[in-house]
Formats: C-alpha cells, sequence, structure tokens
C-alpha cells in the first residue's frame, strides 16, 4: 500500500501560494514546502507546478533548486519528477560519467512492468537523444549486459497462468546450466529469467528446490559472483517479493560508513505511491527496526524530515 495518496480535497491555487510564500523574501520556509508536497500526490503534484508557472511565471523545480541545497534539494526535485521522468533520470546518472552504477540499473529495470518499460524508453530517447539500450551496450559488458538488454525489451510474459510442467522443464534447464554441469551456462539462466513471467518463476523456484540441495538464491552465490550475481539475486527478490527487495536495498543504502543517499532516496520517493507500507512492513520484519527509526539514525535536519514526511504519508 501507499503512503502518499490522491488527496480528496485537492486546491492547486492555494498550494501554488503555499509555496511561493515559503520561498519569497529573506529565508525559506522549508517546513512549509515540505507539507504542501506531502498534502498531495504525484499526479496532483503536476497540476500544482503548472499552477505555479500560471500564477507566478516562474519554474516551480528551478525555484525550488534555487532555494534548497544538498540531500532536502534531492528529495524535492525527486518528488517533482513524474514516476517516469525520474526512473529516467536515474538511469542515465547511473551511465553518465567516469564509472556505471551497475546495481542501480539492476534494481531499476528489475522491477519494472513491460509497459513502464516501453514508457521508459520512450522517454529516454527523447530527453537524451540516445536509446536506453544503446547507452547500456555502451557503458557495461559481458553477461550483465545481455540481462539489461534483455530488460530493456520490455516483453516479460506477464500471464498468470503457470504450467506446472513447463516450471518443472526450466527448473531442470536452470539445474543443469549451473549445479549439474562443469562452469555455468548463463545464456540459460538469462533466457529462463528474462522471458518467463513472474507466476511462472516463482513456481520455477519451488521446482528446483526439489531437485538441488540449494534452493534458487544459494545456488546463484555458488555459481556466479560480482555484478551478474547482484542482477540475478535482485530479480528473484523482485520476482518474490517487490517490498523484501526494497527493504533490502534501503538496509544496503545505510550500512557501513556513510548513506548512499542517492539510493535511500530513490527507494522511498519510488515507492511511496505504491507499496511503501508494505516496504516499511518488511524492513521491521527483516531487521527488528522501522524504516523511520532507520531514517532518524542516519539523517538530519529538513532532509529526515522530507522523508519521514513521506513516510508517515498524507492519508487522514
Amino acid at each position: 500500500m501507499a503512503t502518499i495518496v490522491e488527496a480528496a480535497e485537492f486546491d492547486p491555487e492555494e498550494l501554488a501560494k503555499d509555496l511561493r510564500s515559503a520561498m519569497k523574501g529573506f529565508g525559506t520556509n522549508e517546513k512549509k514546502i515540505i507539507k504542501a508536497l506531502c498534502s498531495v500526490n504525484n499526479e496532483q503534484r503536476q497540476v500544482v507546478a503548472k499552477k505555479y508557472k500560471t500564477m507566478y511565471g516562474r519554474d516551480l523545480v528551478k525555484d525550488l533548486k534555487s532555494e534548497l541545497g544538498g540531500n532536502m534539494e534531492d528529495v524535492a526535485v525527486a518528488f517533482m519528477f513524474t514516476p517516469i521522468e525520474y526512473t529516467c533520470s536515474s538511469l542515465y546518472k547511473a551511465m553518465d560519467g567516469i564509472g556505471t552504477d551497475e546495481e542501480t540499473l539492476c534494481e531499476v529495470l528489475a522491477s519494472r512492468t513491460n509497459d513502464e518499460v516501453a514508457a521508459i524508453n520512450e522517454l529516454y530517447k527523447e530527453k537524451y537523444d540516445k536509446s536506453l539500450e544503446d547507452h547500456i551496450m555502451s557503458e557495461t559488458s559481458g553477461n550483465l549486459r545481455r540481462i539489461l538488454v534483455s530488460l530493456v525489451q520490455g516483453d516479460r510474459d506477464e500471464s498468470e497462468e503457470i504450467d506446472e510442467d513447463k516450471a518443472q522443464a526450466d527448473a531442470q534447464a536452470l539445474f543443469d546450466a549451473g549445479e549439474g554441469s562443469w562452469g555455468t551456462d548463463e545464456s540459460e539462466f538469462n533466457r529462463v529469467f528474462m522471458s518467463s513471467g513472474f507466476p511462472h518463476l516463482r513456481a520455477v523456484f519451488k521446482k528446483y528446490r526439489e531437485i538441488s540441495d540449494y534452493d534458487i538464491n544459494k545456488a546463484i552465490k555458488r555459481e556466479m559472483s560480482g555484478d551478474l550475481e547482484f542482477a540475478y539475486l535482485a530479480l528473484v527478490q523482485c520476482i518474490r517479493s517487490p517490498p523484501v527487495f526494497f527493504a533490502t536495498r534501503i538496509k544496503r543504502s545505510i550500512d557501513g560508513l556513510g548513506t548512499n543517499d542517492s539510493a535511500l532516496i530513490r527507494a522511498i520517493v519510488s515507492r511511496c505511491e505504491i507499496d511503501l507500507k508494505d516496504v516499511m512492513e518488511s524492513f521491521i520484519d527483516k531487521y527488528d527496526k522501522s524504516l523511520a527509526k532507520a531514517v532518524k539514525d542516519e539523517c538530519s535536519g529538513d532532509y529526515e524530515r522530507f522523508l519521514l514526511a513521506i513516510i508517515e504519508g498524507n492519508e487522514e
């Protein structure tokens, strides 16, 4: 379930006034900005942005950027993107400059539906004058590149039906390509994982456990390493439970020295209108700590307040 939902009582003109007054004159009222932006869902925020420009002849996102800074600014800008714009921006940043953030590419693409992938491909080409597939081809290599190229096709079988015989055959094919052979046939893993629907793959994982001494997670860890291992483990978690996957991603972003703020922001913002309540439940089940407490421990100031406002949500 979502934490940020459509506001039943919605006055875009009043919210535009609140945002302008929070940024006008000396100083910025960050708390007022947080309250205004978190009171409505993304679709309504787009209406507010348009009304803001109509009323004041100013771009709301540019004003937010000029008045805010650091992680608080990053959350505000992420919040003002449409979901597809935010996804495209995240993918582009993962490949822009020196080095490539393969984990972000896997996280973002593994959790998208065919329709979402089609929309992402269309907007990416429009915004960056290159196709997402071409950009991935230029920035990645080997078997990981093949996984990512397969994912951006957006051609996964999304049927809810399960053919038990086919599930058994695919489980055996994965076993034969990994544990049952000398070396690993990654192409067979690619075929099964990238073309099959999630209900079918859940059945495959169950069948795999019946013919192997290991579950699919442990088998992947034994057969693969590095970014390829992460990609397949991410896929398995997304297939089994997206909330558990994103709870794990959040924990990974705050573990160790420092905080991976971009990953933390992306997980919370991207799921707040989908299943952030479920992510929160998975987080406390897995780590015996609430997501709100984890944010309080890792963040501070207006950045902390903004993330907590998203977590708390806008339901009356």
